[in-house]
């Protein structure tokens, strides 16, 4: 595997019964590069972040991540590989506060003897408020449960949990699809800082104007199917279009 590349699948599919979600995924992603993923609903965009996650067990096909062959068997051992994902789900606990659910499976403590460990909550929030100054994130009381804080505080909490731990990749599954404006803008700019770290990324978003403003490479999937992999300077949104209704059919560009 090329040293440049972070991440690779081959032929990667997935198959639910006698339904194709994902057929034969060839994707690459290079160190330091923000490729979007785009395509209508049930295009398999998705399906495909739920199998590198490990998520879903994929039905045949290999992935490649940081120069091994792997098969991760669950979210949990993608997460420690390196792999940092915002689900649409955002997997966040409702009855957490902010520090909680930033450290929720990486906890720290005071000392650990099985039953009798005692959790360092002041280190957790002392660096939850780092993390959260660090993205420009804005949550006036981080010890208020998660459950009493609107959709995009929640959000936020989630994208800055990924920044602020961020190691080797970034996946990003429709970040702002429940944003403002101004939430919007604030998570566009952490995306932003993300690149100016060199952490690759990928991001599903049918937002074309945010996807222009902010990758490297734009991969379109229809129908279960990469059809398109193209530099974001050498198309439009037009072109993309076309690539997502079929006008324009599958490209022998698909894993550029």
């Amino acid at each position: 595997m090329n040293s440049e590349i972070i991440l690779e699948t081959r032929n990667l599919t997935k198959r639910y019964g006698g339904v194709h979600a994902l057929e034969d995924a060839n994707f690459i992603l290079r160190r330091g590069e923000h490729v979007a993923i785009v395509g209508d609903n049930g295009a398999g965009k998705s399906t495909f972040v739920r199998q590198i996650t490990a998520v879903e067990k994929h039905s045949s096909g290999e992935i490649h991540f940081d120069g091994s062959n792997v098969e991760f068997k669950d979210p949990l051992e993608a997460r420690e590989a390196g792999i940092e994902t915002v689900f649409q789900t955002l997997a966040l606990a409702d009855d957490l506060d902010v520090p909680s659910n930033l450290f929720l499976g990486r906890e720290l403590f005071r000392f650990k003897l099985g039953p009798f460990s005692v959790l360092d909550r002041k280190a957790m929030r002392d660096r939850t408020l780092e993390a959260l100054k660090t993205t420009a994130v804005k949550i006036p009381n981080v010890d208020n449960a998660i459950r009493n804080m609107s959709g995009g505080q929640r959000q936020c909490v989630s994208i800055a949990r990924t920044a602020a731990f961020a190691s080797k990749m970034v996946i990003m599954d429709e970040p702002t699809a429940a944003l403002g404006v101004q939430e919007t803008a604030q998570v566009e700019n952490i995306i932003r800082g993300l690149k100016e770290r060199g952490i690759p990324m990928i991001l599903i978003s049918h937002n074309l104007r945010q996807v222009f403003d902010l990758v490297d490479r734009i991969v379109v999937f229809r129908r279960g199917r990469i059809v398109a992999s193209l530099n974001k300077s050498e198309t439009d949104g037009n072109d993309i279009v076309s690539y997502i209704t079929g006008v324009k059919g599958a490209s022998d560009t698909a894993t550029a």
